[in-house]
Formats: structure tokens, C-alpha cells, sequence
């Protein structure tokens, strides 16, 4: 009995580390950036192609996520008033299923000035990923990812501006 509860309980680890290291990423670190279209009442229309010859970032979150709560407070606070007037810069800040209206009250209560842009239906962000947030995606002036994280964590907002300023030159 003990050696098949040990069977059990390795096979289940293994498995388990499987599904952490399969982070559901569909796109990785030197793929093109998906051709998409965002639609905002608030920030008007923005696609792939407008998006060309800039660094974009592009963030994906849910109000009621709180690692992503961490992570908008700090780029708001550091990364955004930064790069906010670099004309070779972009960020798209993706409300995963919300809508306009959930995200103007949202965004009534925490005063970011950076554009939200809704995804009801997750039609973008299933183009980058199936599962998990908060996701970054950095993109060169190329259209190439060149960085793809998934979590937040205290220090990572600083990671990414070294990375965005190395792509911005």
C-alpha cells in the first residue's frame, strides 16, 4: 500500500509540474505579435498595424485579479509617466472579459491615465494566451516579442523598463 500511495504521489507531482512549467503561452519570446484589432469608446481603435515601427507593451489583466492590481498601480506610478510621451512607445492595458463600461467604473475608482481597452469575449487575448494573468508582452519596433512574463512580482516593473529602454534605442 505505501509504495503505491508513493506511486500516486510522485505521479501526481510530476503532473503538477507539467501544468506549472505549461504556462499557456500561444505566443513565446521571437514570434511576430498577432494581428489584432481593440476597440474603446474611451481610446478609440487601435491595431496591429498602427502599431508598427513602436515598442508596445501590451498588458493583460482582470479588475479582480490582484497580483494585476499590483502591477497597473506600479506601472502607473513608475513606468508609465516615463514612456507616456515617447512618441515610439505604446500600451495597451487589455481588461480580459470586461467591457467598456466596466472599466470606465473601474478606472473611475483607481485613476490610472494610462488607455484601458476592453476585451469582452477575450478575442485578443486568446491570441497571446489561453490562461493566467497578469501577462506582459513586449514587442520591438520590429513586431517581434522579445519579452512574454506571466505574474507579478515586486522588481518586475523595473526589469521591464530596462528592457523597454533597450528596445527604444
Amino acid at each position: 500500500m505505501r509504495k503505491v500511495t508513493l506511486f500516486c504521489a510522485a505521479a501526481l507531482f510530476s503532473l503538477l509540474s507539467f501544468a506549472q512549467d505549461n504556462n499557456a503561452d500561444i505566443v513565446k519570446v521571437g514570434d511576430n505579435m498577432p494581428v489584432f484589432t481593440l476597440h474603446s469608446t474611451v481610446n478609440g481603435t487601435v491595431n496591429s498595424e498602427d502599431l508598427k515601427g513602436k515598442v508596445v507593451l501590451i498588458n493583460i489583466f482582470a479588475t479582480w485579479c490582484g497580483p494585476c492590481q499590483n502591477e497597473l498601480a506600479e506601472i502607473q506610478k513608475t513606468l508609465w509617466p516615463k514612456y507616456k510621451d515617447n512618441k515610439d512607445f505604446r500600451i495597451l492595458v487589455i481588461g480580459r472579459e470586461h467591457t467598456d463600461k466596466q472599466l470606465t467604473k473601474y478606472n473611475n475608482r483607481k485613476g490610472f491615465t494610462f488607455p484601458l481597452y476592453p476585451d469582452p469575449k477575450r478575442e485578443v487575448t486568446k491570441k497571446f494566451s489561453s490562461q493566467y494573468i497578469p501577462r506582459s508582452y513586449l514587442i520591438d519596433k520590429e513586431g517581434k516579442v522579445i519579452s512574454a512574463t506571466v505574474g507579478y512580482e515586486k522588481g518586475d516593473t523595473e526589469k521591464l523598463m530596462k528592457e523597454i529602454d533597450k528596445a527604444l534605442k
